[in-house]
This record gives C-alpha cells, sequence and structure tokens, in this order.
C-alpha cells in the first residue's frame, strides 16, 4: 500500500478526443486538491479518433500550459500498469450525470481488482459542463453547429482545420 506523501501523482487517464473544457475543469479542480495530477492521454481502440495521439498530447499541453502541477503525457496498455510505471495509485474520474456512475464503478471496481491499492476519485465538473461529452462535440463540429464554447480557443481553431481539411479530401 502507498503511504500519503507531498508527491501524490493523481493520474486523469482519457482519450480526449478533442479536450472539452469539461475536462478541462475536471483537471484544474484535481490540481487544486493534488499536488501533481497527470493527464495520461490514450487510444481507446473502440473508438475513431478525430486526431492522432500526438495531437491530443499537444493541444492539452497548450491548453494546460498555465496549470504549475499538471503534466500530459501519453500511455499505452493497462491503465494500472502505467501506474506502476509512475509509482501512482490514484486515478481521477470525471462524473457528469448519473448515467456515467455505473460504467465509471465498474472501471474502478475492475482497475481495484487489478491491482488492489488503485483508487479512484470521482469529480464533477461545473453544471455549465455537465452535458459535455468529446463525441457531442465532434457531432456537432462536424454537421456545421456552433461548438466555440465547448473547447478552448486553441482546440477550436484545430477543429475547424481538420474539419475542413477532411471535407477538401472527401
Amino acid at each position: 500500500m502507498y503511504k500519503k506523501s507531498i508527491d501524490l501523482i493523481a493520474v486523469y487517464p482519457g482519450s480526449f478526443d478533442p479536450p472539452t473544457r469539461g475536462h478541462i475543469d475536471i483537471i484544474n479542480r484535481a490540481s487544486k486538491i493534488f499536488p501533481r495530477v497527470v493527464v495520461a492521454v490514450t487510444c481507446n481502440y473502440n473508438k475513431k479518433h478525430m486526431f492522432s495521439l500526438e495531437e491530443r498530447v499537444s493541444m492539452m499541453k497548450e491548453a494546460l500550459f498555465k496549470v504549475n502541477n499538471v503534466k500530459v503525457e501519453s500511455f499505452s496498455g493497462l491503465l494500472v500498469n502505467y501506474l506502476d510505471n509512475i509509482k501512482s495509485f490514484c486515478i481521477i474520474r470525471g462524473l457528469r450525470a448519473l448515467s456515467d456512475f455505473e460504467y465509471e464503478f465498474q472501471l474502478a471496481l475492475m482497475n481495484r481488482k487489478l491491482k488492489e491499492d488503485v483508487e479512484t476519485v470521482f469529480l464533477m465538473p461545473d453544471r455549465e459542463h455537465t452535458f459535455l461529452s468529446s463525441s457531442m462535440v465532434r457531432e456537432i463540429a462536424f454537421l456545421g453547429g456552433n461548438f466555440k464554447n465547448f473547447v478552448p480557443k486553441n482546440i477550436y481553431k484545430k477543429i475547424i482545420k481538420k474539419i475542413s481539411k477532411e471535407n477538401k479530401s472527401v
């Protein structure tokens, strides 16, 4: 079992495709609670990603450059193995609505089954972000809707550029 420490690293894993204001809100909240936060960007093999892993890491770094105790990096494989590699045991997960809870609860229990000292901390975003998801942002963007207030400015520009590039190639 890990000991309490000022060196505690909390890990916020996700595909962040694209990162939303809801993600940024959860990261900012976590950064006020934990001495160190790692945003661990990964590939979800069940999804077709809009942005490459490198692009998502870069966007997150740009969006979080002012938050001193947050580091952004990528990983692959099992989250519990990644936690071992960086000497962490704490996972941050966001809960937007009650509908998220069942899935997140199962995920937390599975992670604990894989590695018994893993703890999952659930954080709720500000209520103005509770409806946000990356998949909704992608859909609104591809259908030509206004999604400007759902993502940071740098990410908005990258989504517009990506969509216009994809529309030209069709």
